[in-house]
Order: structure tokens, then C-alpha cells, then sequence
């Protein structure tokens, strides 16, 4: 009798225990479709303006409100926005972008693998100093820069914008290449030395080729960040000829009011580089982020 009678406390404790975790997931992945549906909202309305209010003119965008939809698609605000400077704006961006990623890309590239190879203190001294870049904002800098770029007759160029743009992006690129590097297995840095390579051929052969994600990550990183730089354009620069796009939409404020919709049809044209490098580069980006995270 009592094995018979044994196995049935098993089950409805099985039963009790089943019915007790169903709520908890019902309710974790009600929680879930709630936050996602919110930040889906958060995230739509502000691109569903833009993009509507790009198709409008001015009178309607005033008398029929923000949210509205646009009763006739104009492009109006395109044609005024491309016949009004906004190619040498992007021209000049993009100028200031590419040259920002170069010289961060030559600096922090040899910089980590120094970091990672080396076992001399002055190296591990050196990136602790490189990191505390991380915790000066730029803001709190900007009088010594105007000094020193006035000085160093750099003013109202596109150098003026490139260097200190490139020196605040170096320290958080060297932290991303550095845990990129430090996944490369040291047993391939052994096998190359026993073949006869040097420690460039080691970099440039094995260290950059396999750092790829990385890579991506930092440059895309600091392309957003020169792209979208407003601090530096705006101190050290002032002529039209150097102007970059995010000074660039000053031009459609009037002294009566903002162009609204010549504004977002320039920050649509201007957001369409950087989707295209996201989309292009979006696998080795997720893959350098999580660089370093399973040691």
C-alpha cells in the first residue's frame, strides 16, 4: 500500500509548483510587451514628427499643429535645404568626421596593443593616465583649447575642430581596442614569435585583423561623436565657409521664428549617413561591445 500510495504527493506537489511559475511568466512577459510597447512609443513619435513635418510647409505646419499628418506632400523644405549650403555643410562633416576616425584610429590602435603586450609599468601607468581623459568633460576645457588653438593659428579651420575632437574620443577607444586585443589568444602572439615575427608584424597581421569588432565599434563611435559634435564647431569656428551641419541648421532660425520643417528635412538628410554606417556595421558593433565579457 504505501508504495502504491507514494508517488502521488510528487505529482500535485508537480502540479502546485506548475501552476505557481505560469502566473510569474505571464506577468514577466506582460511586463515586457508594456515596456516594449512604451519604448516603441518613445521612440516612434519623435521620427514620425520628423519625417511628417519634413513633408510640410511652414503655414501648415503652423495653423494644423505638430501631430497632424500633411495634407499635401511638399518638397519645398528639401529643395530650400539642398540650394541653401547644406552641400558644403556635409561636405565639411563629413571632412571633419573621416579625419577624426583616422587620427583616433592611428593612435588608439598602437596605444592598445602597447597595453596589452607590454609588461612595463610605465605602459600600465600611462593607460591609467589615459583613462582619467574619461572623467574631463569637454566643457570644463574649452578656454585652454581656444587658447591654444588661437595661439597655434589654428583658428576657424576644420583642424580646429578634427584635434580636439579626436583627443576627448582617444581614452574611450583605448579602453574598447584594449578588451578587444586582450581576446586574441596569446597562444598565436607565441606561435608567430616562434616562427621568426616581429612585434609590428604581430600587430599588423594578427592584433588588427582579429581586433575587427573592435575596430568597428570605435569607429563608428567616434564618427557619431565628430558627426555630431557642437561645441567645438560653434567656439572655434565662425566663417560660413567652415561651418559644419550642426551649425548649419541656425540658418532657417530667423528673427521671427524657426523654419520647422526646413529644420527636420536637414536633420533627416544629415541622419541618413550615419543608418547607412550603422547598417553596414552593426555585427561587428554588437560584437565589440560584448568584446572582453566572457573572461
Amino acid at each position: 500500500m504505501s508504495l502504491a500510495t507514494a508517488p502521488r504527493p510528487t505529482v500535485k506537489a508537480a502540479q502546485v509548483t506548475t501552476t505557481r511559475r505560469r502566473p510569474l511568466k505571464e506577468r514577466s512577459s506582460t511586463v515586457g510587451w508594456l515596456a516594449a510597447t512604451i519604448w516603441l512609443v518613445i521612440v516612434a513619435l519623435p521620427l514620425y514628427f520628423l519625417v511628417t513635418t519634413s513633408f510640410r510647409q511652414s503655414s501648415e505646419y503652423l495653423l494644423d499643429g505638430p501631430m497632424s499628418r500633411p495634407k499635401n506632400l511638399s518638397w519645398d523644405s528639401y529643395h530650400l535645404v539642398l540650394t541653401s549650403g547644406f552641400v558644403g555643410y556635409l561636405v565639411n562633416t563629413v571632412i571633419v568626421t573621416v579625419a577624426t576616425v583616422v587620427l583616433v584610429l592611428a593612435f588608439a590602435l598602437p596605444a592598445a596593443y602597447a597595453i596589452v603586450r607590454s609588461q612595463s609599468r610605465f605602459v600600465k601607468r600611462a593607460f591609467s593616465m589615459v583613462l582619467l581623459g574619461l572623467a574631463i568633460p569637454a566643457q570644463a576645457t574649452i578656454i585652454p583649447l581656444y587658447l591654444l588653438i588661437t595661439k597655434a593659428h589654428l583658428y576657424d579651420s576644420l583642424t580646429a575642430i578634427v584635434l580636439p575632437t579626436a583627443a576627448f574620443a582617444i581614452p574611450l577607444s583605448v579602453l574598447v581596442l584594449t578588451s578587444a586585443m586582450r581576446d586574441v589568444p596569446n597562444e598565436l602572439y607565441e606561435a608567430m614569435a616562434v616562427d621568426g615575427g616581429s612585434p609590428v608584424r604581430a600587430f599588423v597581421t594578427l592584433a588588427v585583423p582579429l581586433s575587427r569588432g573592435g575596430i568597428t565599434t570605435v569607429a563608428i563611435y567616434t564618427a557619431m561623436g565628430a558627426w555630431n559634435g557642437f561645441l567645438f564647431p560653434l567656439v572655434l569656428t565662425q566663417s560660413d565657409s567652415v561651418r559644419v551641419l550642426t551649425l548649419g541648421l541656425w540658418r532657417y532660425q530667423t528673427q521671427y521664428g524657426v523654419n520647422v520643417p526646413a529644420v527636420c528635412a536637414a536633420v533627416l538628410l544629415s541622419l541618413l549617413p550615419l543608418l547607412v554606417l550603422y547598417l553596414v556595421g552593426r555585427r561587428q558593433l554588437l560584437s565589440g561591445l560584448t568584446a572582453g565579457f566572457g573572461k
